[in-house]
């Protein structure tokens, strides 16, 4: 579908962001859907995103998908915020409703569904253990709580951070340290560990198992030290590109109000990483 004077526009802001998947995610989702958008990608500088978002007002834009160093410090600049961004102090998703600018946190739900739509695994019940207490740490610990897990278990170097990261999971959340990992049905490793670059792996390769299920949320490359350390035990392991689907899945939602077309925003992402975009 051509560029048109009517074409409605959405975006990413992020710094660096010319690598992201997301233009090539969303505009396969709007072909797919018969729509009149368009998605591109915006360098904003860190400390920039409140203007950036002005601006995003003053030009019409309907949509913004918001990655690093962004999350919080878009907050100023939101009319209010969803539930799960308030409790979270970060946003990856601002939506235009009406005259207002709203903020949303899609990924903790992202990999909720890729859990389940991918892999065939849900939460409840279950014993989680998070590897990192940072932004995306957060937002899957929250998930893994409010998705009824049993508990959930968050190791990271860092034992202060670790335990308000916990917080957020209420009674079911435990500061642990990595040995505890044996004892966990489902891994999320949410630091960089195993990115371009950084290929030791998040762990002790030794405290994984046949019983797991490992998911690293670094998607580029597709098979991280994380993953080839976890299979080699025998676990069920992978990358990230399901939750980063799945959250843009939802982001299409809040922007367009249709059911997003994942196996197009699927293709279009494998497809891209195949030939070496990150």
């Amino acid at each position: 579908m051509s560029t048109t004077g009517a074409t409605r526009v959405a975006g990413v802001i992020g710094d660096p962001v010319r690598h992201s998947l997301s233009p090539v995610i969303h505009n396969a989702a709007f072909a797919e859907a018969g729509l009149d958008w368009t998605f591109v990608a915006f360098e904003v500088l860190d400390g920039d995103a409140p203007g950036a978002v002005a601006g995003a007002r003053a030009l019409g834009i309907d949509g913004l998908s918001v990655t690093m160093p962004h999350k919080a410090t878009v907050l100023e600049a939101l009319d209010r915020l969803s539930p799960t961004a308030t409790k979270l102090g970060a946003v990856n998703a601002i939506a235009r409703e009406g005259t207002e600018f709203v903020g949303h946190s899609t990924d903790g739900a992202g990999l909720i569904d890729a859990l389940a739509f991918d892999e065939g695994f849900a939460p409840e019940g279950k014993t989680c253990a998070v590897i990192g207490a940072g932004g995306a740490a957060r937002a899957v610990i929250l998930a893994l709580a409010d998705a009824g897990a049993n508990s959930v278990i968050v190791i990271n170097r860092t034992p202060a951070n670790a335990e308000i990261a916990a917080l957020l999971a209420g009674r079911v959340g435990v500061v642990g340290t990595e040995d505890l990992v044996r004892d966990a049905d489902l891994i999320v490793n949410a630091t960089p560990a195993g990115m371009i670059g950084n290929d030791t792996p998040a762990i002790d390769p030794t405290l994984f198992h046949s019983n797991q299920l490992v998911v690293d949320l670094v998607y580029a490359p597709p098979l991280t030290s994380t993953i080839q350390a976890a299979r080699a035990a025998g676990a069920h392991a992978v990358g990230g590109l399901g939750m980063l689907v799945h959250q843009a899945a939802h982001a299409f939602t809040l922007w367009t109000g249709q059911e997003a077309p994942l196996p197009a925003m699927s293709a279009a992402a494998m497809a891209a990483l195949a030939h070496g975009r990150r």
